[in-house]
Formats: structure tokens, sequence, C-alpha cells
């Protein structure tokens, strides 16, 4: 009998906030300049063949918790289309590179959700390259720290509302009529919808707007066997933080939590994995806080 191994202290698992108080780049960032890279799970994550044969469309994919759910995907089996902006290339390209080693298909759909035809079209891809769409990840979204409500503006305030809200409608109303009984759309909320930060008004407004739409909708395709779902993540390590976020708040991005450091995309992916399975078969219109040990309420 092979040696039970124990299990990391997962308080120590990974560095605590020490380590990021460098970190500053410009928006919209990316995972190749950061001076501490997070870890997707590129050399951990072991694949079970939970979702052998599906195809998913992830948004987002270029990156952080996007690319640790392709890399997980990938590894169970799944075929994928990423979605990501344009001048986030060079991280699409290191995610498409993780897929394709674990011997997976990926079509790569750079463009901007805040565009009603290119999600629309985002889907179709979907149908055309992979034959079909089973599971929708609905994980891309924008944020830009701001102190007061007074320094939010109009063009700000419209952005957040249509990648985070917007790009979900119309991505889901797409969708839907493709999708066949078991199939599962996954939306990214936040702790921010409970535990709302006044320097974040607008992000958590649409985080709590997600929470809201995931229950609604999995009411609404209950009947069609389409499973609706949503995860809530804490602080997670990703290129955005330091991109969207002052010096001091990357310093301390994390240090609040139980367990006292930021969480890491490969500690998410497996959440996204478990909803997209059939191992969640009895489970609709929930959230799962992914959180250090934060309270959603």
């Amino acid at each position: 009998m092979q040696e039970q191994q124990p299990a990391p202290d997962p308080a120590r698992q990974y560095p605590g906030p020490e380590a990021q108080e460098a970190e500053q780049q410009e928006w919209p960032g990316r995972t190749g300049e950061m001076q501490r890279r997070p870890d997707h799970g590129e050399h951990s994550y072991q694949g079970h063949g939970r979702l052998t044969g599906r195809r998913a469309v992830i948004t987002g994919g270029d990156s952080g918790i996007g690319r640790a759910v392709a890399i997980a995907y990938a590894r169970e089996g799944a075929d994928l289309v990423i979605s990501y902006l344009p001048e986030e290339e060079e991280d699409a390209r290191e995610t498409a590179h993780w897929v394709r080693e674990a011997g997976r298909t990926v079509v790569t759909a750079p463009g901007d959700l805040r565009e009603e035809e290119y999600c629309e079209q985002l889907i179709a891809l979907a149908e055309s390259a992979l034959g079909g769409v089973d599971i929708l990840v609905n994980n891309a979204a924008f944020q830009m720290n701001q102190p007061e409500i007074t320094d939010i503006t109009t063009a700000q305030f419209d952005r957040v509302m249509k990648t985070n809200l917007y790009a979900l409608f119309w991505l889901c109303r797409a969708a839907v009529p493709r999708m066949a009984p078991g199939s599962s759309i996954i939306n990214l909320s936040s702790i921010q919808a409970a535990q709302s930060s006044p320097g974040l008004l607008d992000y958590a407004t649409t985080k709590a707007g997600i929470t809201a739409f995931t229950k609604a909708l999995a009411a609404g395709l209950a009947d069609r066997g389409i499973r609706v779902n949503a995860i809530a993540p804490g602080p997670v390590w990703t290129p955005l933080i330091p991109a969207t976020m002052p010096p001091e708040k990357v310093a301390q991005f994390g240090a609040n939590t139980p367990l006292g450091r930021v969480g890491q995309p490969a500690e998410l992916a497996p959440a996204f994995v478990f909803f997209a399975s059939p191992e969640s078969s009895y489970i609709t219109g929930e959230l799962l806080a992914v959180t250090g040990g934060r309270p959603m309420s």
C-alpha cells in the first residue's frame, strides 16, 4: 500500500501578501509581466475524464481564473473556445498551448464582450468549430478601483456594466437555444456581491446582479435540464489586480482572509469542474464561495 502523503497547510500553501508589494502594471495586465506568477495548475492539475467530449466556451480565458479553468477542462477531456481582448493575445497563446498539450482542441476568439454581435458570434463559433456548446463559463469581468463615487466616470460605469452584465445576458441568450439537457452555465460572481468595497462600487453592483441573474435563470431553465450556478471568489491573484488597484491595496490583497493570503487561480478551477460535471447533477441556482474563509454574509 502506498504511503499517504500529508495534505499541505492551506494557510502556507502559497506565499503571503509580502510577496506582492512591488507588483504594478498597466491595464489590462499581462501574466508575463508579473513578478510573482499566478499558479494556474499548469504542473499540478490532474484530470480524471469528468468532461470527456464536452464543448465549452470560456470568456476571459487568456489568464487568471479563465486560464486555470481552461487547463482543468482540457485535462478533463473538453474542447474549448476561449474569448479575450485582442491586447491579451500573448496570454491567450499561452493558455492555448496548455490546452493543446492536454490533447484537446482550442479555438481562440479575440474580441470585445461589450459588443452584442461579438457575443452572438462567439456562441455561433463554438457551434461551428466544436459542433455545439455544452458548458458556458462567464468569467470575464472589468473593474477599476476608484476612491469616491465622483471618481467613477459614466464611461467606466458603462464599461463595467456591459462587460460584466450585458455580455452575460447576451451570451446566455445565444447559448440556451443551442444547449441540450445536461448542459451547464457557470457565472462568476464575487465576495463583492455580499461584502462590497467602496472603491469597487460599480463592480460590486454587477456581481450582486450576477448572483440574482444566476438564481432566476436557473429556475427558468430547470425543466430543460440546463443547470445554472455561480462561483464567488474572494481575493485571487491575477493580472487584473496589479493592473486595476493602487499599490497599497495590492500589497495587502488577501491579507484580511482567515487563511491570511490571496487565493490562486488553480484553487478555483476544481469548483468550475464540479459545476460542469454530472457530479453536481442535483445542484442548480447555487452560489459557491471560494473566499479563503471570508463569509458571504
